[in-house]
């Protein structure tokens, strides 16, 4: 089963800005998402938002910075990420 994975627009300006170790974890996590869906357990700190959201860590210590997607429901099987940045200002 393969899903689509779309980033959000906010989330493609940021990318520029975060560390080098946190965009090749995203490009990682991404990659993933699109060959195994959106349930990532194996991932730290990973959790569900809420029905079709989830969310983990992408790196740890100070700053923590974690990553946001959603299941968005239709006829094909997409993923967006919604967020990527510290763990202070996601929108939990």
């Amino acid at each position: 089963m393969s899903w689509t994975v779309n980033i959000k627009t906010k989330v493609l300006k940021k990318l520029s800005r975060l560390p080098a170790n946190v965009r090749s974890r995203l490009i990682f996590l991404m990659q993933e998402l699109e060959t195994t869906g959106p349930v990532r357990g194996e991932w730290p700190n990973y959790g569900k938002l809420a029905p079709g959201r989830h969310h983990c860590h992408l790196k740890k210590g100070n700053p923590t910075y974690v990553a946001v997607w959603e299941e968005v429901r239709g006829e094909i099987q997409l993923i967006e990420v919604t967020y990527v940045g510290t763990h202070e200002k996601a929108p939990y």
